[in-house]
């Protein structure tokens, strides 16, 4: 049996975002502010559907891409996460963390972004939800890609703390825009 999270973790789980004050000096041009034929097609959907735990920097949906933007994931919880980017209502980037894991997210292209995500175990690609303890969260503030010859490069921090600096709110999972 899986320990679930108590109410009052639950709700202060906050994403500490870091910008331009955690980074070095970089030079003008990249200052920052702060990823039979339909017998197959089943068989390799089933295969799809099946649960499993990829590598972190696994990049599980990529729609709006192209851009000098990066964004630092790091993932400080005992469980795996799923970190979306939505500019818009366009899902941009989807990306697996595994628990206790880093990666970096490349080529995002400039704008607003919202931040979603989802912390869980037995992972299932086709539906790219969690089974197993899943929770569902939105970053309230928005992140910002500048403009080519700028670029931006956020940290995002997944870690219990009460406060932080970008707070989250608990979503249903029906709002998460999975993969």
């Amino acid at each position: 049996m899986r320990p679930q999270l108590a109410f009052w973790q639950r709700a202060t789980v906050a994403v500490a975002v870091a910008g331009a004050l955690a980074l070095p000096a970089l030079p003008a041009a990249a200052s920052a502010r702060t990823v039979s034929a339909s017998h197959q097609v089943t068989n390799s959907a089933l295969a799809a559907c099946h649960t499993s735990r990829p590598h972190t920097g696994t990049i599980l949906q990529s729609e709006i891409r192209g851009g000098l933007g990066q964004m630092v994931i790091k993932n400080h919880l005992s469980r795996d996460a799923v970190i979306e980017l939505v500019r818009g209502k366009s899902k941009a980037v989807g990306v697996y963390v595994r628990a206790h894991a880093t990666t970096t997210v490349r080529n995002i292209k400039p704008g607003w972004y919202t931040v979603y995500f989802t912390s869980g175990s037995l992972f299932k690609a086709c539906t790219g939800r969690f089974t197993s303890g899943a929770a569902y969260y939105r970053v309230k503030k928005h992140l910002y890609f500048d403009f080519p010859p700028h670029y931006d490069i956020w940290t995002l921090t997944l870690v219990f703390v009460k406060g932080g600096n970008a707070p989250t709110s608990p979503i249903p999972p029906k709002s998460f825009p999975a993969p």
